[in-house]
């Protein structure tokens, strides 16, 4: 993300970005963002970012695109910052690393407002910093719909990375933050696009999941050090989940006690829907809250985190089970 030439001159409400062009946008973004810290020797305005890391380096990247990702109807700008940022911190301190910086790279078409890229700016710093990390620079571009990119940088100074193939039987299963919220949220908006604006808290609650999503951040750094096993739940507890029990050939066993709690606040969608949604198969198949997934040993259950389930030795039906049942696949997957 270059620096804006020389005397941009300033622009007017409902300017769009073919009106100011490439160097006042870079102007506007500029603005927004705070002063980096002194880990960063050279922030956004240069050829490149120079920053000092400690340890190994963690990278992740994402994208969202506009049709595939969100749908213009319940777009707010500053939340979907907050959501571009969140989906890649979470990945980092999944790790178990400490995230460091994040690079954006934007792409829009000109008749965009200056406005909309100005308040996304806004949310993804808001939520970069709140993940621990700092703008580190970008690139824009023209485009036919609004696509985002960023690469989410982390270190791990201290211990080694947190994977998913480190899970061991009798492991606890354990979760911090939420699952099902955000597809319990998009199903309401896919049904009714105005309910972006509604007020009943229920439901606002669930659709502000999908819009902003807000990682427990704090709660991977507690138990990155004792963790066998992480992962960030992009795409449903059983799909991800799932993940961690192929990777260390394990069987994940679920409480369904644990999963009626998890499938409990998404009653009020299925509720005002009433068009038979199961509150349990968001609660297991559906993606974007962001919450955390670990293994631990059964005495290392930190603070601020869930037991939901057992890791048991491997079996034949493998994966994923509800006491001892397996779990039919049902999560997420581009392409599909």
């Amino acid at each position: 993300m270059t620096s804006p030439a020389p005397g941009t001159p300033p622009v007017s409400p409902g300017a769009t970005l073919g009106d100011v062009g490439e160097d006042g946008v870079l102007a506007a973004l500029m603005d927004v963002l705070p002063a980096p810290g002194p880990e960063v020797r050279v922030g956004p305005g240069d050829d490149a970012a120079v920053s000092t890391v400690r340890g190994d380096l963690v990278s992740t990247t994402d994208m969202l695109v506009e049709g595939e990702d969100f749908l213009p109807a319940w777009t707010d700008p500053h939340r979907l910052g907050i959501k571009a940022a969140a989906q890649n911190l979470a990945d980092v301190h999944a790790m178990g690393a400490s995230p460091h910086g994040m690079l954006l790279t934007l792409g829009a078409p000109k008749d965009t407002r200056l406005s909309f890229v100005r308040e996304f700016m806004s949310g993804f710093a808001e939520e970069t910093a709140r993940g621990g990390a700092q703008v580190l620079g970008g690139d824009l571009s023209g485009g036919p719909v609004v696509i985002i990119s960023v690469t989410a940088l982390g270190t791990l100074a201290a211990r080694p990375p947190v994977l998913r193939s480190g899970a061991q039987p009798g492991d606890a299963i354990v979760l911090a933050g939420t699952v099902g919220r955000a597809a319990a949220g998009l199903d309401l908006l896919l049904a009714e696009p105005e309910l972006a604006e509604t007020s009943e808290p229920a439901l606002r609650e669930l659709i502000e999941v999908q819009r902003s999503p807000r990682p427990d951040y704090a709660a991977a750094a507690r138990i990155a050090g004792s963790a066998h096993a992480m992962i960030d739940v992009s795409d449903g507890l059983a799909g991800d989940l799932g993940r961690i029990a192929a990777a260390s050939h394990v069987t994940a066993d679920l409480d369904p006690d644990a999963l009626d709690a998890l499938a409990a606040p998404l009653q009020a969608a299925a509720d005002h829907l009433g068009n038979d949604a199961d509150p349990r198969d968001w609660a297991l198949h559906g993606g974007e809250d962001h919450g955390f997934l670990a293994t631990v040993d059964e005495a290392d259950v930190p603070v601020g985190w869930m037991r939901i389930g057992t890791c048991r030795e491997a079996t034949e039906s493998g994966g994923v089970t509800i006491a001892g049942q397996p779990v039919q696949a049902g999560s997420f997957r581009h392409f599909g």
